[in-house]
């Protein structure tokens, strides 16, 4: 172990309006005694599980129906159950939020910048969840993505879990191959591309590819194109069974949204393992436990809160990028940025940090390596 003193150090004013320190102080109100510090918290989060995560569901404010029982069969494993009786949707919970505050800004390296508020946001969902609705999607169906991290690419989630069907996405640098070996195990009924991607400063055409995998998805029911490089009515003209994003959406006039309440452990996301040992293997996660987990690490442990300019940075293909959007719960405004950290120079996303006021920077540990071999 290292003997040098941390980097940082918060103050205690900083401490005090923690929401840690008010989710400690309400856990030693449901415990029944003295929780002076971290390790008697998390000493009791373990001991009494269910009392835990009942803390933690009103807490953070979960919209939905919790039910009767908070655990049952809890020890068994597998065969444990929390929230057995709860009813929610993970879009209700992360679309609480109205007005014309920004919640997303986007940034696509120098080429493209975009912002979207609450009620545009709301508005995109309302019309992709209507026009999946209309290509027959239902709970638990499959969307998935190979998509840069966009806008588009978020609404579609939400318009997917809106409706309880199941997300599953990907990077659009992947390879042919790798797309199949992923998405052909899950038999999608809609596949959402983009028509190319900023990388380098260089426009990357996907025409080909888009066309070469969708025909190897014969669940497909529809592609749907979104415009990034200005070419998708091109790709969508030349691809069997697409359409433009923009296109297939005006039919669907804005309008409330409606969110189907599942189970707490009805299916939210397919993810999937690294594919070193053999074919990517699936990995599903629930819609309650995704959510519950998301906003305990966002409000306790990142301290995320109302207002917060969020920022990772992370492909669609790195469960980061399920992690980040749920900062949408937290009344957070997502930045989100797509193409190359280090174009047109090592500055750029420090440079974003700083334009857009950021609050909360994640990156991966071969970025800082990175940066800390340019010497930055």
């Amino acid at each position: 172990m290292s003997d040098e003193a941390p980097l940082w150090i918060p103050g205690a004013e900083r401490i005090a309006v923690a929401p840690l320190t008010a989710f400690a102080a309400a856990a030693a109100k449901k415990a029944g005694r003295p929780l002076p510090g971290y390790a008697e918290l998390h000493r009791w989060s373990v001991e009494d599980r269910a009392g835990f995560w009942d803390l933690a569901w009103d807490f953070c404010g979960v919209v939905g129906d919790k039910g009767a029982r908070v655990l049952a069969d809890g020890e068994k494993m597998p065969g444990a159950a929390f929230f057995p009786d709860a009813r929610l949707n993970f879009a209700e919970n992360l679309l609480r939020k109205t007005g014309s505050a920004e919640a997303i800004v986007f940034k696509g390296e120098d080429k493209v910048e975009r912002r979207l508020t609450w009620d545009e946001l709301r508005a995109l969902v309302s019309q992709m969840r209507q026009l999946f609705v209309s290509l027959g999607v239902g709970p638990g169906d499959r969307v998935a993505a190979m998509m840069p991290n966009m806008p588009e690419t978020v609404a579609a989630m939400l318009a997917a879990a809106a409706i309880g069907a199941v997300f599953s996405s990907c990077s659009p640098d992947f390879g042919e191959q790798g797309v199949l070996d992923r998405f052909g195990q899950i038999e999608p009924v809609v596949f959402l591309v983009p028509d190319g991607y900023w990388y380098g400063g260089k426009a990357i055409e996907l025409a080909e590819k888009v066309a070469a995998i969708a025909a190897r998805l014969p669940s497909v029911k529809k592609v749907l194109v979104v415009d990034y490089l200005g070419t998708s009515a091109d790709v969508a003209a030349a691809v069997p069974k697409a359409a433009a994003l923009a296109d297939a959406l005006q039919s669907f006039a804005a309008g409330p949204l409606a969110f189907e309440r599942l189970p707490f452990s009805h299916p939210l996301y397919i993810l999937f393992s690294s594919g070193t040992t053999g074919v990517p293997k699936c990995i599903v996660h629930s819609a309650g436990g995704t959510l519950l987990q998301h906003l305990k690490e966002h409000r306790l442990h990142a301290g995320l809160v109302e207002g917060d300019r969020f920022f990772y940075f992370t492909t669609c293909g790195w469960m980061m990028w399920n992690w980040l959007v749920t900062g949408l719960a937290s009344g957070a405004t997502l930045l989100l940025y797509d193409g190359s950290p280090f174009y047109p120079d090592g500055n750029a996303m420090f440079d974003l940090a700083d334009a857009e006021k950021m609050t909360y920077f994640g990156t991966s540990a071969k970025f800082i390596d990175s940066v800390r071999k340019a010497g930055l």
